[in-house]
């Protein structure tokens, strides 16, 4: 008797059927592995712009019974999958789903000898993974290297978008003109992972991995935004929110940029919310506003190698910075000791320019030794109000001290995480250091500085603003 052979059953149809002739019309939800059109392994843009144009031919009546368009689900299997066609979204309800971020340190691996890589359990990131096989550049136009663009303009604005549980790996880095010869660590390429060029609202971000890309997310114009439990790292630029913005949120976030570029970045916001985010080296910048007020920095744990961790810059306003850790280091990892931000220790690691801003119960720790120090022989600043009245700062806790490890700086194939973790947790055979814990500029008036450093310690015109310092103690600098 012969074998019968049946075929798997369709999770989704091509064209719209009457509900007495087909159930299944129903369903909106895409597997890229069974869709018809396209690879998805080869180029998956393409499979996922054709189930795009799918949904859109069978979601054509806005107002039918009180329905209208749904939207749709498209998964994404474990697995690699190159994209070469940029993914275009001009609909809203779209969730784009995988089985997991999938990410791996590439830097560890590109600043590993290709002769130890036989030795590795795994060489490339994994999960449901996405390679961006765009053309690396550098200094073209950003939307062209995006892998994923959301563009809608009209109304109402393109809502509920969601991405979710897959991985965006840029792949490569690229030679920066430099003369280092040392391209994968660069953070150029021109690629981006999501670029949203219009308002948009309750946008959702969850559960990603973001890798080797010049720029993470992009932004613009975001209202309602969710951010959350996102892996966002060795990327040039993270999360960059452009335009403006209102009642947003990045929260929980495991996040680190390149030393070019910001973790965090945000302008002409309203009520943006960041929390309970541990962002790690090498940003340029951890947290960076520009014209942004009414929002919160709170309860986050901030790593950076450079000045200028979190930067208020313009006329930011009525923002709260509180109950953060933030610890200031220098660069352990010999091959990437000779990168840094280009800002000395006089620009702050707090760094404000706006009024009525609140610093409050934070506790900074500024561990760097003296030969480290720039300009050599100044005192570092902790907190440096630029410009501004009616500012609060107060019961701070910073803690400056000298580097207590002993890491012999020629042993360069000491992994990455070995080489900072013995630099994170080394606090003995330490000493203290003198630094300026606040110095507000001249020009600056009616600021409060409560309890964030001994009288020896803080700058600013007392006729101008109140000030109330820390009770000294002997041999506290």
């Amino acid at each position: 008797m012969a074998a019968t052979i049946l075929a798997p059953p369709l999770i989704h149809v091509i064209q719209s059927h009457n509900l007495e002739e087909d159930v299944m019309a129903d369903s909106y939800y895409y597997d890229v592995t069974t869709w018809p059109i396209g690879n998805p392994h080869t180029d998956i843009g393409e499979v996922i712009n054709s189930i795009i144009t799918d949904v859109k031919a069978r979601q054509t009546d806005a107002d039918s019974n009180n329905e209208g368009k749904p939207g749709a689900t498209i998964y994404i299997p474990s697995g690699d999958y190159h994209l070469t066609t940029q993914v275009l979204i001009d609909i809203s309800y779209l969730r784009i789903v995988g089985a997991g971020h999938g990410f791996v340190s590439s830097s560890i691996r590109f600043n590993t000898p290709k002769e130890e890589w036989n030795n590795l359990h795994e060489i490339w990131p994994g999960g449901s993974r996405i390679l961006v096989d765009l053309p690396a550049i550098n200094h073209g136009p950003e939307r062209e290297g995006a892998a994923f663009v959301v563009s809608r303009k009209g109304n109402p604005r393109i809502s509920s978008v969601e991405f979710a549980n897959f991985c965006i790996d840029g792949l490569h880095f690229i030679d920066d003109g430099s003369g280092n010869n040392d391209p994968e660590n660069t953070y150029i390429n021109g690629k981006t992972g999501i670029y949203i060029t219009d308002a948009q609202d309750s946008f959702r971000i969850n559960g990603m991995g973001f890798i080797y890309l010049e720029h993470g997310i992009v932004i613009h114009d975001a209202d309602a935004l969710s951010i959350h439990d996102n892996f966002i790292a060795e990327c040039g630029n993270c999360i960059e929110l452009r335009g403006s913005g209102q009642a947003s949120k990045i929260t929980d976030n495991l996040i680190g940029a390149g030393y070019r570029g910001y973790s965090i970045f945000a302008e002409n916001f309203g009520g943006l919310l960041i929390t309970a985010n541990n962002v790690f080296p090498r940003g340029a910048s951890t947290v960076f506003f520009r014209n942004v007020s009414r929002s919160s920095i709170t309860s986050n744990r901030f790593h950076a190698f450079y000045p200028g961790v979190i930067v208020l810059e313009g006329n930011c306003s009525e923002n709260l910075i509180a109950s953060n850790h933030i610890y200031r280091a220098c660069e352990p990892w010999p091959p990437m000791k000779r990168y840094n931000n280009g800002l000395d220790d006089l620009f702050g690691i707090i760094r404000i320019e706006g009024n009525e801003n609140s610093v409050i119960g934070n506790h900074i720790s500024d561990i760097v030794d003296e030969i480290n120090i720039r300009p050599e022989g100044t005192a570092p600043i902790i907190i440096r109000l630029v410009s501004g009245v009616g500012n609060y700062i107060a019961n701070n806790h910073i803690v400056a001290n000298t580097e207590g490890n002993n890491h012999n700086e020629e042993t360069i194939e000491e992994s990455c995480f070995s080489t900072q973790v013995e630099a994170v947790l080394a606090t003995a055979k330490t000493h203290s250091i003198p630094v300026v814990a606040v110095h507000i500029d001249s020009g600056s008036s009616r600021n409060t500085v409560l309890d964030s450093g001994t009288e020896s310690q803080v700058y600013l015109d007392v006729t101008a603003n109140a000030f109330r310092p820390t009770p000294s103690l002997p041999g506290i600098c």
